[in-house]
């Protein structure tokens, strides 16, 4: 069996901005407009008006204050609400696939490597472009691996559990090095005329090259151990799928995009995470008090701050749980790899951290490293 490391992350950032002031005028915009087609309706009682939506409301509901996004006119246009999309030729790059490539080729100009180096892809994400081909085997032949790649779904925790998938295969033997990537084009299956959830998700993609420890480059970090955990639940759901047509349902039908029953989320998630993250360093001989910093899932605030403090006794600091949320929003299933990636750079020899990830399933995945 060989140690495992990650030798170096990646991230492509899209190239669009929407601020909360941007968003709330649009959807306000929207609101307007459907109050309007619908007054007779809402006079008699029969429809409730929609209620514009607000700056504080969303700071305080998520902590999220901007996000990027593969195209903004689209979600913007208060008319159309969701983004918009040129189709592409089956003979061009998908736009998942195009990302990808650009996450994966930054983590290996990190790592001093190249698509040589690699035996594997593994495409995990919330929400794949396509049934087939394979997301993962497109990133794969476009980057010049050569090897087998595959893709993987466990909603928000689709990058930790990808992660252990490349973790056992590089121990094994199997491969030298997986590069998991996480392309999240989130802003496609968002209900953007949803007041409740219209300011949650925002794009990006991320990469992880895991090598055998041998093989890394200097100053990675060693994964201690993986864990995962899921769970059944209805309270965070999407039905859009193959069926769908099959049921003549209607595309723009409120279940065929992502809701959930966010307080229900709160309260049976937090505990959850709180007590895997604990067990999982119980069995490594580790305490919480002990780990340097946590990467955690990046989809509100509050939760974060509530499993920090039932992990560490006390208010985490910005240094021990840091948050990337505001600048990104909720980017399903990458927002702990970016935080991982862009707060790494100041560990020292001998430091310990922990990446963990929590969403719909419920599904938790976690990974203890510690720096080389």
């Amino acid at each position: 069996m060989h140690r495992v490391a990650i030798s170096s992350t990646g991230l492509f950032t899209p190239p669009e901005v929407i601020t909360n002031e941007e968003l709330v005028v649009a959807f306000n915009a929207y609101a307007a407009l459907e109050n309007a087609k619908y007054a007779a309706e809402i006079a008699a009682g029969a429809r409730e008006a929609l209620t514009d939506s607000n700056v504080e409301f969303i700071e305080k509901a998520s902590g999220i204050k901007r996000r990027y996004v593969m195209n903004k006119s689209g979600v913007l246009d208060p008319r159309r609400m969701r983004p918009s999309f040129a189709a592409r030729p089956d003979t061009e790059l998908s736009m998942m696939a195009e990302i990808g490539v650009k996450a994966c080729q930054d983590a290996l100009q990190a790592a001093g490597k190249t698509a040589a180096d690699v035996d594997g892809v593994i495409c995990a994400a919330a929400n794949m472009q396509r049934a087939y081909p394979a997301m993962g085997v497109e990133i794969q032949t476009a980057l010049g691996v050569q090897g087998y790649a595959f893709d993987m779904n466990v909603a928000c925790s689709s990058a930790t559990f990808a992660l252990e998938m490349a973790v056992n295969a590089v121990r094994t033997g199997s491969a030298r090095a997986i590069l998991v990537v996480n392309p999240e084009i989130t802003s496609a299956h968002l209900a953007w005329k949803d007041r409740d959830c219209h300011f949650i998700f925002g794009d990006v993609c991320t990469s992880v090259l895991v090598e055998r420890l041998d093989l890394a480059s200097p100053g990675a970090f060693e994964i201690l151990g993986t864990r995962l955990l899921s769970s059944f639940s209805n309270n965070i759901r999407n039905n859009a799928g193959f069926m769908s047509r099959a049921e003549d349902r209607d595309p723009e039908e409120r279940d065929q995009l992502f809701r959930q029953e966010g307080r229900k989320v709160f309260k049976e998630v937090c505990p959850m995470a709180a007590e895997h993250m604990a067990g999982h360093l119980t069995d490594l001989g580790l305490e919480p008090s002990g780990v340097r910093r946590f990467w955690l899932h990046q989809a509100n605030l509050a939760m974060n701050q509530l499993i920090s403090r039932k992990l560490l006794g006390r208010e985490a600091t910005a240094d021990d749980a840091p948050v990337i949320l505001d600048e990104f929003a909720n980017t399903a299933s990458a927002g702990s790899i970016i935080a991982f990636h862009r707060h790494k750079a100041d560990f020292t020899v001998g430091d310990v951290g922990m990446i963990c990830s929590f969403g719909a399933g419920y599904s938790i995945g976690s990974a203890v490293v510690r720096k080389l």
